[in-house]
């Protein structure tokens, strides 16, 4: 199976999960720090959004 192009869940490469998934939020990208680019691009741990979304919580 191959993993080229968009996610059609929406989520980014750096998501833990898919967008509106329960016990997840949004969260400032770990490798652009919420700026969504790298060197001059997208970074590609959030697709340029600057945001991946993480779990919340614990337990």
């Amino acid at each position: 199976m191959s993993t080229d192009g968009p996610d059609p869940s929406g989520a980014a490469p750096g998501d833990e999960a898919p967008p509106g998934t329960p016990g997840t939020g949004e969260d400032v990208c770990p490798r652009c720090g919420g700026s969504g680019k790298i060197d001059g691009g997208d970074c590609p741990e959030c697709g340029g959004t600057g945001i991946v979304i993480a779990g919340i919580g614990g337990g």
